[in-house]
Formats: structure tokens, C-alpha cells, sequence
């Protein structure tokens, strides 16, 4: 049962719009030219780009026979670029280069099942071979080194789905030598030698141990030990080449994850950055030597700091240059040259090619070129407060032509999407973002609350989640909302709630705990029953379970079991009175089909209209882009209806796709007509 408090503090927000007109999408957004699903959602011309470490070969991925592929080029002429990889199903998403230059090396799934296999290609011959030919195994990165470069570290669970064991994987020959069992341990750190040296373990405490090894020998004691409350803000980064430096974040007796450096001879750690308003997020460490020379922090954007005075003028530069936020995501050996990624959040991002000698940017390619020509709207980060005095670092986007003096509130208030990211241990943050520009340009203003639970603002932060499901963490979204409307920005019978993993959670629990406070809500791949989803989490989470059991429930408990059903929005399922939009992939193997199966057959049985879209070629979200663009179709048009915003069109996208519909089509604008 939702607390009481929730129904007040909704009564509340109702009562402060009686005076206010309903919001509608403004008056003049015909004069922004709607923007095609497929501009938005399709295939992007490139993405991914990278260069080699010797600098001969850049490299991206784009379609090929309408699915995205690897391509190369001679760095001296990239005009010159070959298709390498011959994906035709499901785009590859994920990919990098071998230390020795040879090979580019990629991942990938069947149907989003998320066993990941690894395939390397010979870059001149274009050989492809599957380096860890074993069905249901997930394949994990554990090293690689610019010192090694025909061997690499992989991590397989082909002997016990719950555990990985460390292989050494022979690039030249493909021949796979087990280095050490991995029972029991969650994790491992290599040197630059491609020596393990420092192997984790999950502790009763849902945190973490981190033991020493040397050989293959495992420490008997640990040196760093920690529990839940630091879990999410203490990691190993890796060695620098002196093979005695071992680079962390760690949260210990702070609040936000700092970098230091710790001495594995002597035992001292270092402290070499920290940002009391953000944990520390990202770093950039030389090629060659492994030195961390900047780091970033991210509160309301994306922060770079100098620690070494070698890159000073080159994150300077960027920092002058570069249009919105940027990354570095490749450089060579030599470190002459760097991939740098642009994403401002009203723009399209691109890929650069860096020369630090010359101080100059060439611009490799913008991913998606048509949009430059599009209405994109600005992302404005805002700070918003909770009832029980929290920020809650949020970003609003508005539709097209609403904010003509540019001041982040619209001239009249708009429909609202309440856009909730998944996780919840992750964070919406600023930049480009697809969804966000599709329903801007719907004529919706988007909001995106950083709830508490979510990562990159201290451990506080995260551990307020703790227990929080449905209650706190929900009350965070609802004055989220509250604010929006306080502000001018919408009126509070015209907002949705839609998210995709913990967001479609979200977006349930919004709909069965506080069924008024929404006008409607799409779920995607979120989870209905709490308890089923924690028994059926695959078993390579094994090392993550005492974590998620301590951060939400045991249902090996009585007390745990409880808690579980009452934040289960399925057991609320018959309170639901707003329409509601479900999307799935049959073989995701996060938060099963019954997830959502389930809840749809519970509101079926109360005769509450519901509409369910099944992808049965799809695992945790929707990656082949036909799929993509027929959620969305359908999408648009549901709510199109819900708050009143424009709509292209479902037309042949449903069609075109794996999409079926096993209950509710009748519900949704234009859908039974598209499967006609």
C-alpha cells in the first residue's frame, strides 16, 4: 500500500493548479518542422569513432546492408574506408582495437540475450573468428595492455554461469589459457604486464574485499575492505607502468568518491582529487606510462581538471573549442593524436580527430547529419528541492518556439513527459539525447530528475535509496513534478511518466501507487513484482545479489518478502486508472518477459485497458533501430492522445518490425489499423 503522505502531497499539487489554464503544446510549434522518426531513431550515418594505437587505422561504425557494421580507413586517407565486419542482423554496439593494431576486436549478443561472445578481424585480411566460441557465456574485458600487445585478459563463465574465471586469450593464435578460477571473487585488476593483481570479493556487508595476488595466489587478508555504503562509490581503475601504483576511487570517510593513489608496497594511498559535489567520474591516463593526467567530475556538466601538466594546453584547448561536452575516447601510442566526441545538448554530436602538435581539430563526421538542419532543443540543468531538503540535480527541455526569451520556462505552460532513468544506481546527465529531442519536438517539455538512489552525487545520495522503491524515491519524481508546475512549466493534469528498466518501475509504480497523479504512463522493460524480478536476475549477478538484497529487499525473510510485495506495483495493478503503454524484449534476461506479462494479465483480469508491445528479438531495450522506431511510432501517437501534443504517423513502421501485440492494440491511436 502507498504511505499517506504521497496521496497529501499529490492533493497538494492538484489544489496549487485549480487557478491555472490546462497546459497545451504551443500555439506556434507547427512552425518547427516535425523531425522523422527515422532522422531521430535510425541507423546514425557513423558513429564509434576510434584510431589505432600506432595511428595507421581510424575506425567507426556505420551501416552496412542497413545494419551497423565496422568500418576502417588509412588514418592518411579515410576516404579510402572498407566495410571489416558483416553483422546483418543486430548492430554492433560495441567494439575496440587490439594493443598490436592487427585487429579490431567486437562484442556481441543473440536477440539481447546478453551473452556476449567476442569475435576479433584481422584488419588487412578482414578474417573474422570467434575468440570464445561457448554458448550462454557472457565474455568480460579484465586487461589489456599497450606492453602486451598480442595478448589480452578475458573473464568467462563458461565453467560456472555465476563466476568468471581469467583466460589469457592469445591474439595470434586465438588459444585461451586459464590464469586463475574465478569462485567467489567479483572482480579482478591486471597490471601492465597483464599480471593479476588484485582480485574482489563480495562481503556480508554488500560491499566488497580486495585481496592481493601475486602469481596466482590469492592474499589470505584483504587490504581495502567496505561495505553497502561505500559499494557504489569505491572502485579499482588499474596500474600505472611502474607496477606499484594502483589508481582508485574511494569514498571512505568521505561523501564523494575521490582519486587517489595507493602504494601497494607500503600500503599509501594518495589523495589526488576531489570534488565535494560529485564524485569523481571519469579520468584520462597516458597510453604509454598509464600516469592519470585529468580527471572529471559531473554536477550539473561534465567538469575537466588538470593533474599533469603535459595535457594543461590540450584540455585547455577542448575546452575553448569544443561545442558542448566532449571526450576523449581514443589515442594513439604516441599520444600525437586524439578522438574527441562533441555532445552539446541542442546538436547532433560529432567525432574529431585532435592533432596536439598542430593545437587543431578536423572533424571526422557528425553521427547524424540531418538533424543539423532540425529544431533541436537546449537542455537547461536545473536544481530542484525535496520535501525532506535533498537537490535533486534535474534537466529540462522544452518544445520548440515555447521559451522565445531563452530563459529555461516556457510563455504558457506546456504538456509535460516526466522522463525517469533507469538503474537506479545511474544518472541522467547533460548532452544529446534522442528520446529527449523526439518528445521536445512532439511538443512536450521534458523533465529529468536525478532521484535520490541515483550515482555521481556522494554516497549519501545513492544510500538514501536504500529501501526507498516506490516511496521516497518516488516522492522525489512527484516534486520533481510539483516543481514543474509551480514554475509555469505545465499544469499538473497534463504530465506522463515514461522510462525505460528502473524508469518502466517507475513509470508502474506512478500509475498503481498514485493513480491520479499522471495522465499516463509508458513502461519499458520495467520490473512489476519486486520478488520475481530478484529470483530471476542472471547468474553472473551472483557477486551484485548481497547488494541488491540490501538495497531493496530479502526475500529470504519474512520482514524482506513484505517489503517486496508492497513496493510490487503489480499488487496495486487494480488501482490503475490512467492508460497505460508497455513495451518488452522477449529475451531480456535483466527483467524477464513475465515482468511485464504479468501485470498486463493482472489488469486484463479487471478489465483495465492496457496496451503491450512484444519484441520477440529484443532483449533489455530495443537496439536493432526498426524495433526502435516502431515503439516510438506507437509511442507518439498514445500520447498524442493522453496530453495533446502533434504525432507522425504510425504508417508501415509497426509493420516493418518484429513488433507483435498480444494484448490492447484497440487502445492505442492508429495501432490496430498498423497491424492490419
Amino acid at each position: 500500500m502507498r504511505s499517506h503522505h504521497l496521496s497529501v502531497a499529490f492533493a497538494a499539487l492538484a489544489f496549487s493548479t485549480v487557478a491555472q489554464s490546462q497546459a497545451v503544446p504551443p500555439a506556434n510549434l507547427a512552425s518547427a518542422p516535425l523531425i522523422e522518426r527515422s532522422v531521430l531513431f535510425g541507423n546514425p550515418v557513423r558513429a564509434n569513432a576510434r584510431i589505432s594505437p600506432d595511428g595507421q587505422w581510424v575506425s567507426w561504425t556505420a551501416p552496412s546492408n542497413g545494419v551497423m557494421n565496422i568500418w576502417v580507413a588509412p588514418a592518411a586517407d579515410p576516404a579510402k574506408a572498407r566495410v571489416l565486419t558483416t553483422e546483418t542482423t543486430r548492430p554492433i554496439r560495441q567494439y575496440f582495437w587490439a594493443p598490436n593494431s592487427r585487429q579490431v576486436m567486437f562484442i556481441q549478443d543473440k536477440g539481447g540475450d546478453e551473452n556476449f561472445l567476442l569475435y576479433g578481424v584481422d584488419v588487412k585480411t578482414g578474417k573474422q573468428t570467434t575468440l570464445t566460441p561457448f554458448e550462454k557465456t557472457r565474455v568480460q574485458i579484465v586487461g589489456i595492455s599497450n606492453r602486451v600487445p598480442n595478448r589480452i585478459l578475458v573473464g568467462l563463465n563458461n565453467r560456472d554461469p555465476k563466476w568468471h574465471d581469467i583466460h589469457s586469450l592469445d591474439l595470434d593464435s586465438g588459444k585461451l589459457t586459464l590464469v586463475k578460477e574465478g569462485t567467489g571473487f567479483a572482480s579482478a585488476v591486471a597490471d601492465d604486464n597483464l599480471n593479476l593483481r588484485v582480485m574482489s570479493r563480495p562481503n556480508a556487508a554488500g560491499g566488497e574485499d580486495w585481496f592481493e595476488v601475486k602469481g596466482t595466489t590469492v592474499a589470505d587478508k584483504p587490504f581495502v575492505s567496505f561495505g553497502i555504503d561505500d559499494s557504489q562509490t569505491t572502485a579499482a581503475i588499474g596500474f600505472r607502468d611502474d607496477d606499484r601504483t594502483m589508481y582508485m576511487l574511494d569514498s571512505r570517510g568521505r561523501n564523494t568518491a575521490a582519486l587517489f593513489a595507493r602504494d601497494m608496497t607500503t600500503g599509501k594511498a594518495t589523495l589526488l582529487a576531489e570534488d565535494a559535489r560529485a564524485d569523481i567520474d571519469n579520468v584520462m591516463a597516458n597510453p604509454k606510462t598509464g600516469l592519470i593526467e585529468a580527471w572529471s567530475s559531473n554536477y550539473l556538466k561534465a567538469d575537466w581538471r588538470v593533474l599533469s601538466p603535459a595535457v594543461k594546453d590540450d584540455i585547455a584547448f577542448l575546452d575553448s573549442k569544443a561545442k558542448g561536452a566532449w571526450s576523449v575516447v581514443s589515442r594513439t601510442l604516441a599520444d600525437d593524436r586524439w578522438v574527441v566526441t562533441t555532445e552539446p545538448s541542442d546538436a547532433p554530436p560529432a567525432a574529431w580527430l585532435y592533432d596536439r602538435k598542430a593545437k587543431s581539430l578536423t572533424k571526422m563526421f557528425v553521427g547524424r547529419p540531418a538533424l543539423e538542419r532540425k529544431p533541436l532543443a537546449r537542455m537547461h540543468p536545473v536544481e530542484i528541492a525535496s520535501r525532506d531538503g535533498k537537490t535533486l540535480v534535474s534537466y529540462l527541455t522544452l518544445p520548440p518556439t515555447s521559451d522565445p526569451d531563452g530563459d529555461g520556462r516556457p510563455a504558457a505552460p506546456v504538456p509535460m513527459v516526466l522522463f525517469v532513468h533507469g538503474g537506479p544506481w545511474a544518472r541522467d546527465d547533460y548532452g544529446y539525447a534522442g528520446t529527449v529531442q523526439f518528445l521536445a519536438n512532439r511538443g512536450y517539455a521534458v523533465l529529468q530528475v536525478n532521484f535520490r538512489g541515483s550515482t555521481g552525487f556522494g554516497k549519501a545520495f545513492v544510500n538514501a535509496g536504500n529501501g526507498a522503491w516506490g516511496r521516497e524515491m518516488h516522492d522525489d519524481l512527484l516534486d520533481g513534478v510539483q516543481w514543474a508546475v509551480k514554475n509555469g512549466v505545465t499544469t499538473a493534469d497534463k504530465v506522463a511518466i515514461m522510462g525505460g528498466s528502473y524508469g518502466g518501475y517507475a513509470t508502474l509504480a506512478g500509475l498503481a501507487f498514485t493513480p491520479t497523479a499522471f495522465a499516463c504512463g509508458v513502461d519499458i522493460v520495467g520490473p512489476s513484482n519486486l520478488s520475481t524480478l530478484l529470483s530471476t536476475v542472471p547468474p553472473y549477478w551472483e557477486s551484485f545479489r548481497k547488494q541488491l538484497i540490501a538495497r531493496m529487499g530479502d526475500p529470504d525473510t519474512e520482514a524482506g518478502r513484505a517489503w517486496l510485495k508492497e513496493r510490487s506495483p503489480l499488487f496495486s495493478a487494480d488501482r490503475i486508472v490512467r492508460p497505460l503503454l508497455i513495451g518488452q524484449g522477449a529475451n531480456d534476461p535483466r527483467v524477464k518477459q513475465a515482468e511485464s506479462d504479468q501485470i498486463v494479465a493482472a489488469m486484463q483480469a479487471k478489465n483495465i485497458p492496457v496496451t503491450y508491445v512484444l519484441f520477440p528479438d529484443e532483449g533489455h531495450g530495443f537496439a536493432r533501430p526498426v524495433n526502435n522506431i516502431a515503439f516510438n511510432a506507437v509511442t507518439e501517437n498514445f500520447l498524442a492522445r493522453c496530453l495533446g501534443g502533434r504525432a507522425q504517423p504510425i504508417g508501415g513502421d509497426v509493420r516493418a518490425s518484429t513488433a507483435k501485440v498480444p494484448h490492447g492494440a484497440e487502445y492505442a491511436p492508429g495501432l490496430a489499423d498498423a497491424l492490419k
